[in-house]
């Protein structure tokens, strides 16, 4: 799978079901080459339209054709200013 593959899908919580964003962004493990997390431009929903969200690897519950299924307490750490 190539990271514009990834670009194309939206990102859904599993708590609510809501469109969180599109992901905008993708920080590499550079010793592992893995994923650390993915970085989103919210869409609105729970955060302000525009503000950007890290969601990590680890919180990634599957990964579908259309879309990707995120648990994860949002909480303002997740926030990037």
């Amino acid at each position: 799978m190539r990271i514009s593959d990834l670009q194309s899908k939206d990102i859904v919580s599993i708590t609510d079901g809501k469109k969180l964003g599109l992901i905008a962004d993708i920080d590499l493990n550079v010793k592992t080459g893995m994923i650390d997390s993915f970085i989103l431009h919210s869409s609105g929903g729970w955060f302000s339209k525009g503000e950007e969200v890290k969601i990590m690897w680890k919180d990634v519950a599957k990964i579908g054709n259309d879309v990707i299924l995120v648990r994860h307490p949002f909480n303002q750490e997740t926030l990037i200013k």
